[in-house]
C-alpha cells in the first residue's frame, strides 16, 4: 500500500524475541508491543521517565539508518556502545517516495553530534558559529533552523531539554513550516507546549503499556494546566505532603 508517511508503522518481530524478561523487551512498554501506526505528521511519544520511550525511539532511528548516537544517515561515529538490541527485532513499513533529508536529535548526546558536526568539517551548514561556542538551546535552534530541509524524517529525543519556553515555540512554529514542506516527526518528549501540536497522535508510555491518548488528557496538559491555575493551592498540597 503507497502511504504518504515515511514510516507507516514499525512492528516487533515477536517471534524472533528469546525473552521478554530481559532488557530491553522486558520494558512495560515494550512487552505487549505489537504494532504502532504513526501519524503523516507528528507522533509523540510521553511518559515518565524510565517508560521505555527513548529507547524505542532509538531503537526506530538505528531501525531507519541513522547512527544511534544521533546526526544525519552518514553519521558514523560511536563514543560509546550504549543502545540496545531492539533495533534487530523491528520491522518499519516505509511509504513512498523515500525522504530527502533526516536527522536524528537526542539530548543527551547533541555535545558528541556537535563534536562530529566540526570533525567533518561541515558546521557552516548548521550556523555562523560553532555549535561548541553557543549554548544547548542555541545550538539546537540552530540546527532546526538552517539543517533540517523539507521533505525529511526527523526523530527528535527530548528537544525542550534546554529550550526555554519562548524557543519551544519557535521551535514548534519550525516544526509547522517543516510539515508544510512534506516532512514527518517522531518526537519523545515532556513538553505540554510540544505536545499541543494539532492533529498529532500521541502514544502514552506507562506500565501497563502504549496507548494512543488525547492532549487534555495528558499529565503534561493537565499537571500544567492545575498549577498555573493556582500555584499557591498545589504548592500548599505538595509541601504539606
Amino acid at each position: 500500500m503507497i502511504t504518504k508517511k515515511y514510516v507507516a508503522d514499525i512492528e516487533l518481530k515477536r517471534d524472533e524475541v528469546e525473552s521478554f524478561d530481559r532488557y530491553p523487551f522486558s520494558l512495560a512498554a515494550v512487552r505487549p508491543l505489537e504494532k504502532l501506526e504513526f501519524h503523516p505528521a507528528v507522533t509523540f511519544f510521553i511518559g515518565e521517565n524510565g517508560s521505555g520511550k527513548s529507547t524505542l525511539l532509538e531503537a526506530i532511528a538505528v531501525a531507519c539508518g541513522f547512527n544511534a548516537e544521533g546526526g544525519s544517515k552518514n553519521f558514523r561515529f560511536g563514543t560509546r556502545e550504549s543502545h540496545s538490541e531492539l533495533h534487530r527485532f523491528l520491522r518499519v513499513s516505509r511509504g513512498h517516495p523515500r525522504p530527502r533529508d533526516g536527522f536524528f536529535f537526542r539530548a543527551e548526546s547533541f555535545f558528541n553530534v556537535a563534536t562530529e558536526i566540526e570533525n567533518l568539517g561541515v558546521g557552516p551548514s548548521y550556523s555562523e558559529h560553532s555549535l561548541h561556542e553557543q549554548s544547548h538551546g542555541e545550538s539546537f535552534l540552530a540546527l532546526v533552523l538552517n539543517r533540517f530541509r523539507g521533505n525529511g524524517l526527523y526523530l527528535l529525543d527530548e528537544p525542550e531539554a534546554a529550550l526555554s519556553p519562548q524557543r519551544q515555540l519557535a521551535v514548534m512554529t519550525r516544526i509547522h513550516d517543516l510539515v508544510q514542506e512534506r516532512s514527518q516527526f517522531i518526537i519523545a518528549t515532556h513538553s505540554p507546549i510540544l505536545t499541543a501540536y494539532p492533529d498529532a497522535i500521541i502514544y502514552q508510555f506507562s506500565s501497563g503499556g502504549i496507548e494512543r491518548i488525547a492532549y487534555e488528557e495528558t499529565e503534561h496538559y493537565r499537571i500544567t494546566r492545575d498549577f498555573l491555575a493556582n500555584p499557591q493551592r498545589m504548592l500548599k498540597i505538595l509541601f504539606e505532603q
